[in-house]
């Protein structure tokens, strides 16, 4: 059974790109561009906008590839404190050529990268002593005293002034991060004063996908950009520039709330007048306008709230989250009406472990099936219900053995005699290719491994926190993963 769809991603791409040569129209023909969020794998917006194509940012840029540039930022304290990002864990420097490489691979042109906050730090000397090697061009902006307030002391020489002009040659230059606090929108400002002073008439505007201006506050996908963001302390918020100068709700968060007022005295001292009257003009995302199926857009949000909701019970275990982001998911839940009754694999679970005394799952499959997974002596929970799921998709009967026992058995004595595993169960990765070599020699694990491509957009739910390699195979596979906040051992260290 396919997937419900609720966005339309070929109209998204069409009116996206359409709109931003509106936009740079608008300015004369040159236009600064920041891009929040994530430029590629946008799996947030696929989750909640069931449709909504991972890579659809980069597409609508690739219509636009003759006119557009992109420009990297990386903060220099960033640099120098090696920070990583969370999903990919790599450095924010070495994502910059990971992000070069990316759009270079796809037919964009990087123009460059500026290390913002430059202040003379050594690993950022050292990033640009790289750059310089792999002659990739590199600027430097610097700390500006007064910052975002002081806009006398902004929009001079001793300000904006002091940072290197970043040499452009296209109509569209796209400014983008490895993360956030690089200082894209301070980048985009910083050049429109530099083209100011060359006589260069430019704007900036920003696209941003979340939260969707034209959906109400409390709706669902607004809500559920809440929960993604509850470590960061955004919150949703009425435009009330919008309101006032226009008459019309619409909906924007709290930071570019806030500095607006800052940003529009910027604009009018650099050139003499702020061309929007609200943050929301700003934006120039059309996502709103391209939902097709407003409750399976509700529904598959609520079940994101759900999944931030136990990540974060998971994190709080950890000690990588704290109370604070878990009374917010909690708001954000009580707000979208969300229940653990929502998703019948968190019940199922635990029904499961308490039955057989041992971890456990449960998983809703893309069709609404439901299939379980209990913890045996070769397998762990996570295998189980995988080679379950497959059976299930495949019509394969339940009580046949697709893996033969002496095939599993010599990998479970290799990890505990000779790799330093105390646990003989196999992970989900280590089943999988368990799996493989039967196909060899039986053709239902064959037709088994086939089935993999449907679990994508399943949800799984654990009864206690799997391993970091069970999740990461089940994230690879398209597969939603929860878990209870306990672990199945009692001890101060897990790995």
């Amino acid at each position: 059974m396919d997937m419900k769809l609720g966005f339309d991603n070929d109209k998204y791409l069409s009116t996206q790109s359409a709109r931003i040569r509106e936009r740079i129209a608008q300015f004369g023909g040159k236009l600064y561009l920041e891009f929040g969020g994530k430029l590629f794998d946008d799996f947030h917006a696929s989750r909640v906008l069931p449709g909504f194509r991972p890579d659809s940012k980069v597409h609508m840029l690739q219509q636009l590839r003759d006119d557009v540039e992109i420009v990297i930022a990386v903060n220099a304290n960033d640099i120098e404190k090696n920070k990583v990002r969370g999903d990919l864990g790599i450095t924010y420097d070495d994502d910059c050529l990971r992000l070069v490489d990316s759009f270079r691979s796809l037919g964009l042109y990087v123009g460059s990268i500026v290390v913002t906050q430059y202040a003379a730090q050594g690993a950022a000397d050292a990033f640009l002593k790289r750059l310089d090697a792999l002659g990739i061009r590199r600027y430097r902006h610097y700390p500006i005293a007064g910052y975002p307030s002081d806009v006398a002391h902004i929009v001079s020489d001793e300000g904006f002034g002091k940072n290197d002009y970043i040499e452009t040659s296209h109509s569209l230059v796209v400014v983008t991060a490895p993360g956030p606090g690089s200082g894209k929108m301070a980048t985009c400002l910083s050049q429109l004063y530099h083209e100011s002073k060359r006589g260069i008439s430019a704007g900036y505007a920003k696209f941003e996908t979340f939260p969707i201006w034209n959906l109400p506050l409390t709706h669902p996908v607004n809500l559920a950009y809440e929960a993604a963001t509850a470590d960061l302390n955004d919150v949703n918020m009425i435009d009330p520039f919008h309101l006032e100068a226009y008459g019309v709700t619409t909906v924007n968060y709290n930071r570019d709330v806030e500095i607006f007022p800052v940003l529009r005295a910027i604009f009018e001292r650099i050139q003499n007048k702020c061309p929007y009257q609200s943050p929301t003009d700003m934006g120039v995302n059309m996502a709103g306008n391209c939902i097709v199926d407003d409750d399976v857009c509700r529904q598959a949000s609520r079940m994101e709230i759900l999944r931030r909701y136990y990540n974060t019970l998971v994190a709080r275990a950890r000690g990588e989250a704290d109370d604070g982001q878990l009374r917010k998911l909690e708001l954000v839940m009580q707000k979208a009406e969300v229940t653990p009754d929502l998703c019948p694999a968190y019940a199922a679970a635990n029904e499961k472990a308490e039955e057989t005394g041992a971890p456990a799952g449960a998983m809703t499959l893309p069709d609404g099936r439901l299939v379980t997974g209990k913890t045996s002596s070769l397998l762990g929970a996570a295998a189980a219900m995988l080679m379950n799921a497959l059976k299930v998709e495949g019509n394969i009967n339940d009580e046949l053995d697709l893996i033969p026992d002496q095939v599993i058995k010599p990998i479970s004595e290799l990890k505990t005699r000779h790799l330093g595993h105390n646990n003989p169960r196999l992970h989900s990765d280590e089943v999988l290719l368990a799996l493989a070599i039967s196909g060899l020699t039986n053709p239902l694990a064959s037709l088994a491994q086939q089935q993999l491509g449907k679990l994508r957009g399943a949800d799984a739910h654990f009864s206690v926190i799997i391993s970091e390699e069970d999740i990461q195979l089940y994230k690879s596979l398209g597969i939603h993963v929860t878990c209870e906040p306990r672990y199945e051992v009692k001890k101060l260290y897990h790995k």
